[in-house]
């Protein structure tokens, strides 16, 4: 009789065991489940920042600044909403030589741009709704909070590679040809 109950105690013990094992499992796997799927979403981000630009965006277009007689093309991300404005080329290490990225500002105002969090020095075209050049900051500052103002109300802002605009010879009256300058 006492091994009896001996031995249903032992298998008692052993479903605990099981029924313990089993729940410690099925925590580990939520608890995995919820440290893995923020990493991941944070790693998709990291990726996505590293990435070259024609990778973070789904389509370039076409824009030309005409500066005498000479055209300089360019590729360009356009950013319409006031996310993309603010994200910009921040956590960019790089961008090709014939990029850029135009920011559509919607309505004539004065602007400001600051570079936190962007790596490149950049030039940055402040453009009428014309399509006229207002303005040039030239080769501004990586990493830098100084806001950079556009000097008067402009309809967008144009921002390439630093040092692009003295050595393509761009100035300010110079013309940019885009389909957003055609309102």
């Amino acid at each position: 009789m006492q091994a009896k109950r001996s031995m249903q105690a032992r298998t008692r013990m052993q479903a605990k065991t099981r029924l313990t094992l089993s729940c410690l499992a099925v925590a580990c796997i939520a608890l995995a489940w919820t440290v893995a799927a923020p990493v991941s979403a944070v790693a998709q981000s990291v990726r996505l920042a590293q990435a070259p630009p024609a990778a973070q965006t789904s389509s370039l277009e076409t824009l030309a600044i005409v500066s005498g007689d000479k055209r300089h093309t360019f590729q360009v991300e356009v950013m319409r909403t006031p996310e993309q404005r603010a994200r910009g080329l921040m956590h960019r290490r790089h961008m090709p030589a014939d990029r850029g990225m135009l920011f559509d500002f919607a309505r004539v105002e004065p602007v400001a741009m600051w570079m936190e969090n962007t790596y490149i020095p950049l030039d940055m075209l402040f453009i009428r709704a014309d399509g006229s050049i207002a303005r040039i900051a030239e080769n501004t500052e990586p990493l830098s909070q100084r806001t950079i103002p556009s000097g008067e109300p402009v309809l967008s802002v144009l921002e390439i590679n630093g040092g692009a605009s003295k050595t393509l010879g761009i100035k300010p009256g110079d013309r940019v040809e885009h389909p957003l300058f055609k309102r």
